[in-house]
């Protein structure tokens, strides 16, 4: 019989941690030399970028719930290796201080070592994000 893959337990933890700020699971599944990067416009949402250590991306995740609500994810593709994961995923969010609806879409890459995230890179559409963000749609 197989184990449960450490991205689905991570997942419900992050997801709990976002929407109901309940971050004691998450702690359980991040190591405490975490390498933690979310490629986008840091400009317009100080809590991407590069963080370093558990502390460093707990306090991200703190940040996240602050500002974005979750309502749906939707898995487009997804590989699982034995200590790693990969998925495009679309996400709708709600903006916490306008209420206004988020549709993203990102890439992530993630690994994990003794069931706890060792490293993750997450790509957003920064242009999709970026429009929604500023109100109106931009010209590529």
């Amino acid at each position: 019989m197989m184990a449960e893959h450490s991205l689905w337990r991570f997942s419900r933890a992050l997801h709990r941690a976002i929407n109901e700020r309940q971050s004691d699971d998450l702690e359980t599944y991040i190591d405490e030399d975490v390498d933690w990067v979310i490629y986008g416009p840091i400009e317009l949402f100080p809590f991407l970028g590069a963080r370093h250590g558990k502390a460093a991306v707990l306090e991200v995740c703190r940040q996240i719930s602050e500002n974005v609500r979750v309502h749906r994810f939707d898995r487009e593709s997804l590989m699982l290796g034995e200590d790693t994961a990969a998925s495009m995923m679309r996400y709708s969010l709600t903006a916490l201080d306008s209420n206004k609806p988020i549709n993203l879409r990102l890439a992530h890459f993630a690994r994990f070592k003794a069931g706890r995230l060792l490293n993750i890179r997450v790509l957003l559409d920064s242009h999709e994000l970026v429009a929604q963000a500023l109100g109106g749609p931009m010209h590529r």
